[in-house]
């Protein structure tokens, strides 16, 4: 196993450009603010920007818990990487990560300022203290998961690869991120309660055909996403099963675009079947 690292001060675009430089460097897997990614994927670990201090950030990306190290520790034992880009904000960062994940100290220490040009690193600082944005180094539905709750945009983005060699097929390199925007970094904590969620429910239920009505819903907020079961009523002469699976869909889609929290599981349970007064 080799490791290689890109070392750059906070804010100044490493996240961005991590898949960029992991590709040039043949690097398949990359550890950045706690989190292992291998490809598009994210292996294990805890991300930092879902903390809520600053203290708290540090702490999870220099792998300061022993849970978060063993779960890292596992999954490298498992993926067996051939090279590793730990990103970091100094030297002595990228090296204690290293020391910590027992994983061997890097052989060539990259800096931001020779990857991105001045302008670039401006623009990404700006950004950051303006908008409270941070890349994530994977794609939109690999991060949904971790961040339920936290507003997610994804990003996709074509790069100059700087190590072509002239070949016109590969000078340019196409790299799917995130951005997600912790509200706690400028605007405070945010809070959507149990009967907010239930509102919602309950007016999507009242736009799908074949649902009378949503009579209960049930909330089960873990820390990966929302487990929901809905009690309805359907009318008399629908296909039970048709109403309930447009009822799922439509709750996920609607839920997940107001609120950003991610849906794990969506149970529907009929409770009764409604019948229109006969007429004589």
């Amino acid at each position: 196993m080799e490791v290689i690292a890109l070392v750059g001060a906070t804010g100044t675009g490493k996240s961005h450009r991590a898949l960029l430089i992991a590709q040039e460097n043949v690097a398949d897997t990359i550890i950045d603010d706690g989190l292992l990614i291998q490809g598009s994927r994210i292996i294990a670990g805890i991300s930092s920007k879902r903390q809520f201090t600053k203290v708290g950030a540090i702490k999870t990306a220099l792998f300061s818990s022993d849970d978060h190290v063993l779960e890292v520790k596992n999954a490298l034992a498992q993926i067996k990487p051939k090279r590793i880009l730990v990103l970091g904000t100094s030297i002595g960062m990228v090296n204690t990560i290293a020391k910590r994940l027992e994983i061997p100290l890097p052989s060539l220490y990259l800096k931001i300022e020779d990857i991105a040009s001045q302008k670039d690193i401006a623009k990404a600082r700006y950004v950051r203290e303006h908008f409270g944005k941070h890349v994530v180094p994977a794609p939109t539905v690999e991060v949904k998961p971790r961040f339920s709750g936290t507003m997610i945009e994804p990003m996709e983005t074509w790069f100059r690869n700087r190590k072509s060699s002239g070949n016109p097929s590969l000078q340019k390199v196409f790299v799917e991120q995130s951005v997600v925007r912790p509200s706690f970094t400028f605007l405070g904590k945010f809070y959507i309660t149990n009967n907010v969620l239930s509102s919602i429910v309950s007016y999507v239920g009242s736009k799908i055909y074949g649902i009378h009505k949503v009579y209960k819903v049930h909330i089960n907020n873990e820390t990966s996403g929302l487990i929901l079961l809905i009690e309805v009523s359907v009318n008399h002469g629908i296909v039970i099963r048709e109403a309930a699976c447009s009822l799922q869909k439509e709750t996920v889609k609607h839920v997940e675009m107001m609120t950003s929290l991610h849906i794990k599981k969506v149970d529907i349970l009929v409770k009764s079947v409604y019948l229109n007064s006969c007429q004589s």
